[in-house]
């Protein structure tokens, strides 16, 4: 069941498509960038059926928000111009990336390196 505590109050993409600005109910606002939103997306390609299954995606430093489609009242679904568009991001889902970016990121770049991997 979606955290229905966390409600965005602006999704805007920027003009060069590269990044996502989410502003929460909360008074919380993240920059996202359009990569982390696609090697991180929350879609079963990416994430697999578990853990062990988990895909490392790399290439994707050039990525950018072809369109953004609502889902109910409480995700969007990011399509990507690689057409990736399987992910539903849900509103807790952004503001952990959010929260979380640094740690997730460095933990990316991590996994990149240790596969031998290029953004």
């Amino acid at each position: 069941m979606p955290d229905t505590t966390v409600w965005p109050t602006e999704l805007r993409v920027s003009r060069d498509r590269r990044t996502l600005k989410v502003t929460f109910n909360s008074g919380e606002n993240f920059d996202l960038d359009a990569e982390m939103l696609r090697v991180l997306s929350p879609s079963a390609e990416v994430q697999g059926h578990s853990p062990e299954q988990r895909v490392t995606v790399g290439g994707k430093q050039d990525v950018t928000i072809s369109e953004m489609v609502p889902v109910g009242n409480y995700a969007v679904r990011i399509v990507f111009d690689d057409r990736h568009d399987s992910g539903i991001y849900t509103w807790s889902y952004l503001a952990r990336l959010g929260r979380e970016k640094d740690v997730l990121w460095a933990a990316y770049l991590a996994e990149l390196e240790e596969k031998g991997m290029t953004r």
